[in-house]
């Protein structure tokens, strides 16, 4: 008889911890999905305006890249970084039920965006004489020129778009966010042909289809927050968004440097690349990688929002265990996705390349990389997911340091020891801004494993509770003068 009870009591056991990861899951993939997906149609919007505006012509298929690869990526990156600052202020906020003050805070990251917008500005105005004086092509540099300043709408597209999106995530309510990012890649299709097929419209075509791609989700996101769908957490356009910028304009400084550190990681990475020998396989063979494993990076920063978000609420709630078990069941299902493509790249190999070219040289050259692909794939399988851990905790100051040290003090100085000095070109170089983000993830393990999340949780409800109280006190004194 006690054999029985105690196989009873095990076996509830077992069904409660199903129960729990059953129900952790859920919760993480409400978010992760909707934001893969979202990333993926993001990813796709450019993807399609490169093949059509390769129809026009190798010159503006070379301008297209040039503006989309450096300018675009470089303003994606801060803008990107900087907005991630509201997924931890909106999920510590939602998770602590202070519901009212996600509206503010939103209109706060709105500005503190649309000005960090107009300071980048210059450089989509003047990319011409910029690309000019950095060496590049007369001819290219007119056309890139002209590319950047129909890219101008996306740059203050990133504004809506991202803070829009960190606002939903922390509700759970990103499904919707998916469905116009869908919606917004079946017109791109569609009005990419008709201009620039069609109507021979050219670059004006490819830009407009582009620029109305981008914005088109941006107007059915603001219309789901603002007019009534989300009713509990956006209050109406407010003055208290002016107020009590500078701790926003600070956690999203440290936001965006964390995310450019990484973001631009690969950039370095392919141009380091171009001083090797035979620099053109080489360059093409590491473009297809980092193209696939751009791809796969879609899917790992769909588990840094769900990291980000389930950490955020948790604190906010004030339940250091959920958070840790976000954090575990997080962290596990990456892993496993990301395990099963290292396993799929070291199986095809250079196969996979005919997918791009038919030169068998760069076929040959991408299945000698593939290997240190299949590698960087395993770790963007839990390095995002610890640095969403640092956004929905608000650690985005002590990440920035640690990508500073681990990819610019150690990965691209033995990188270029490893390519240059010993001569092991290409993947040398990668080699060693692998060890760097290797480094970089055992630092972010230990920092995970060894914080005081009863210090988180305590930092989460102070942080909510002062911005509670200065919202409360400035709503006074508005109301009082009128």
């Amino acid at each position: 008889m006690e054999e029985d009870l105690k196989q009873k009591l095990v076996s509830k056991e077992e069904l409660t911890f199903v129960q729990r990861v059953w129900k952790e899951s859920k919760a993480m993939w409400i978010v992760a999905a909707p934001a893969i997906f979202t990333r993926f149609s993001t990813f796709g919007i450019q993807v399609i305006s490169q093949i059509f505006i390769g129809h026009i012509g190798s010159k503006q298929l070379a301008a297209f890249a040039l503006v989309f690869t450096v300018l675009i990526r470089f303003a994606n990156g801060i803008l990107l970084g900087m907005a991630s600052a509201l997924e931890t202020l909106c999920g510590q906020a939602y998770g602590a039920k202070e519901l009212g003050m996600m509206g503010v805070f939103l209109q706060r990251s709105w500005i503190v965006l649309f000005l960090t917008s107009v300071i980048l500005l210059p450089l989509f105005i003047f990319t011409t004489p910029i690309l000019m004086i950095l060496g590049q092509e007369e001819s290219i540099a007119q056309v890139a020129g002209h590319i950047s300043l129909w890219a101008i709408p996306i740059l203050f597209a990133f504004i809506i778009s991202f803070t829009c999106q960190m606002f939903l995530q922390a509700q759970s309510k990103n499904i919707i966010i998916a469905f116009l990012a869908a919606f917004s890649l079946i017109i791109h299709i569609f009005l990419s042909w008709l201009l620039t097929m069609k109507f021979k419209l050219g670059i004006t075509g490819a830009m407009t289809s582009t620029c109305l791609a981008f914005w088109l989700p941006n107007i059915g996101q603001f219309i789901f927050v603002t007019c009534g769908w989300c009713s509990d957490t956006w209050k109406g356009f407010s003055f208290l968004a002016f107020k009590d910028l500078w701790p926003i304009i600070k956690l999203s400084l440290s936001s965006g440097v964390m995310l450019c550190l990484e973001l631009w990681y690969n950039t370095i990475l392919v141009l380091l690349t171009g001083n090797m020998e035979n620099a053109e396989i080489s360059i093409d063979a590491l473009s297809i990688c980092l193209y696939i494993n751009g791809w796969e990076m879609m899917i790992s920063l769909g588990f840094l929002a769900a990291a980000g978000v389930r950490v955020a609420n948790e604190l906010g709630r004030g339940r250091v265990e959920a958070a840790k078990f976000s954090i575990i069941v997080t962290a596990l299902t990456s892993f496993a996705i990301g395990f099963l493509l290292f396993l799929f790249f070291l199986f095809f190999r250079e196969r996979l390349a005919y997918l791009f070219t038919s030169n068998k040289d760069v076929a040959a050259a991408v299945g000698d990389l593939s290997p240190l692909l299949a590698v960087s794939i395993l770790l963007n399988s839990v390095q995002p997911v610890l640095s969403g851990v640092a956004i929905g905790a608000g650690l985005q100051g002590t990440v920035a340091y640690v990508n500073i040290g681990c990819y610019y003090i150690i990965g691209i100085p033995v990188g270029v020891v490893l390519g240059n000095i010993i001569h092991w070109q290409v993947k040398g170089i990668w080699m060693g801004m692998l060890f760097g983000t290797l480094i970089q993830t055992i630092i972010l393990v230990i920092i995970t494993y060894r914080t005081n999340w009863e210090d988180q949780v305590a930092l989460a409800r102070n942080r909510v509770n002062r911005w509670s109280k200065v919202d409360d006190l400035n709503h006074e004194r508005i109301t009082s003068d009128n």
